[in-house]
């Protein structure tokens, strides 16, 4: 069963909000691994080129790193 997204907003923006709620409440903790694009996909009933997106999108944002070939983690956060 994959979440209800909302059809007036890009799909993408949705989901990279969800996930990055989830790296801040601890869900996807620091150094842990996010979902993968396969996952995100199946979750949310997104295509493949919008899960990257989110992916991409958080990366820029700092809160991912990826390892290819390993997948995508959750960096640790800036000193304060």
């Amino acid at each position: 069963m994959s979440i209800k997204l909302d059809e007036t907003r890009p799909k993408w923006r949705q989901v990279a909000d969800i996930l990055r709620a989830r790296i801040a409440d601890g869900t996807y903790p620091p150094g842990a691994r996010v979902p993968s694009v396969v996952a995100i996909t199946g979750e949310f009933g997104i295509a493949a080129v919008t899960a990257q997106k989110v992916l991409k999108a958080l990366r820029e944002e700092g809160l991912i790193r990826t390892e290819t070939g390993m997948g995508s983690y959750v960096t640790d956060p800036p000193p304060h």
